[in-house]
């Protein structure tokens, strides 16, 4: 297994995408509505920042884990508020992150390579979340910066 990978149940992956799937339509409509609005505007004024406003913390991290999926895949086009959904999501503490959506979080980030400079953003904010013992067996520890659990996204 390469450094960052973790083996997770099909069954929970599955669960993933299906919470993904919830939010996707309204997720990816607001990131339309924001790219073709105005960059400047108050987060809480912009379409991602409504719909991060209307969900629980179980929507904000499928929304999270959504966003990020998103632009790691797609870190070569416009993804500027994708990118800000995505910090914004990770500068909010208590969402009561799992071990399981970090590691699928974290091997995300690893497939999306050096280049994805934000790739790390979102996984580092959740896994700070975690008790200190939580971390997937798979994901060695030289794998995340030293300083991993003061990370925050900014």
């Amino acid at each position: 297994m390469r450094p960052g990978r973790a083996r997770i149940d099909t069954a929970v992956v599955q669960g993933f995408y299906d919470r993904m799937r919830a939010v996707a339509p309204a997720a990816y409509g607001a990131i339309e509505r924001d790219r073709a609005g105005d960059p400047g505007r108050p987060f809480a004024d912009t379409a991602c920042g409504r719909l991060v406003g209307s969900l629980d913390p179980a929507g904000l991290r499928a929304l999270g884990m959504w966003a990020h999926h998103w632009c790691m895949r797609f870190y070569d086009d416009d993804t500027r508020v994708g990118v800000r959904l995505v910090r914004e999501i990770a500068a909010r503490a208590g969402l009561g992150w799992t071990a399981d959506e970090v590691r699928w979080l974290l091997d995300r980030s690893y497939e999306a390579g050096p280049a994805a400079a934000h790739r790390f953003t979102l996984p580092l904010a959740a896994a700070a979340e975690l008790p200190a013992d939580a971390l997937p067996e798979g994901v060695p520890g030289d794998a995340l910066p030293a300083d991993w659990r003061r990370l925050r996204a900014g």
